[in-house]
């Protein structure tokens, strides 16, 4: 399992997600929003992948996007992949995805899902054997 990073140079949570990943040794693909083009085939997977939507990728209420004076509900779903790949600093960053998963925004707790499940297991015994369980 790959996972790959979405990032964005400036980006305090991606620099944090990176670190993170390195330390835990877990192998990534980094994609920096600022200097690689998304592909059209790449904002299909990302959206097919939210949980809760569009609004789950986009800073809805980040001054590029509301710059640009257009509305979610108006766009086609074409027309929203268009702008994606020609405004990828829309997207919140980082977005972290696998085959399986996808993370929007470093959150310390969510992204552990992103270890091995071997890894997670151990950590539960540990823990576990600590609370006396």
């Amino acid at each position: 399992m790959v996972v790959t990073l979405y990032t964005a140079g400036s980006c305090t949570s991606s620099r944090k997600a990176r670190n993170w990943l390195l330390t835990n040794h877990i192998p990534f693909d980094e994609r920096n929003l600022d200097n690689d083009k998304l592909s059209r085939a790449e904002v299909k997977r990302l959206l097919r992948m939210t949980e809760t939507g569009t609004q789950e990728l986009l800073s809805v209420r980040s001054k590029a996007f509301l710059g640009l004076g257009i509305k979610l509900d108006d766009l086609t779903t074409e027309a929203l992949i268009s702008l994606i790949i020609a405004e990828p600093r829309l997207l919140r960053r980082p977005i972290l995805i696998d085959d399986k998963r996808m993370q929007v925004g470093y959150h310390e707790d969510e992204i552990r899902r992103f270890l091995p499940r071997g890894v997670r297991a151990l950590a539960l015994q540990q823990a576990q054997l600590l609370a006396g369980f």
